[in-house]
């Protein structure tokens, strides 16, 4: 336990970071989760839009060291290559 004001003051200063990096993994993995399904669902168009914003997310946690940089950049590169694959599939509709 801490005996120094010091070490208290570090103790408090600990304690708003470990809430602010956790508010800010939760609210990337609720974004990241949100554009998996719009991946899944097809939607190519909305899954661009909410890669922007997911891709910047993870920018920004990778930068304040709330993720590995690596690992942003792994789920970015995926994340892109996923949708390029839906958006490169043809529209399903009648043929004629």
């Amino acid at each position: 336990m801490a005996h120094s004001r010091s070490a208290w003051k570090r103790v408090r200063q600990n304690e708003r970071r470990r809430l602010h990096n956790r508010n800010s993994r939760s609210r990337l993995r609720t974004e990241m989760k949100k554009l998996l399904a719009l991946i899944k669902a097809g939607d190519a168009a909305k899954a661009a839009g909410q890669f922007r914003l997911t891709g910047k997310l993870l920018d920004k946690a990778a930068g304040a060291g709330i993720v590995h940089a690596n690992n942003a950049a792994r789920h970015k590169s995926r994340f892109a290559a996923a949708i390029a694959r839906i958006a490169a599939k043809p529209a399903a509709g009648p043929t004629a």
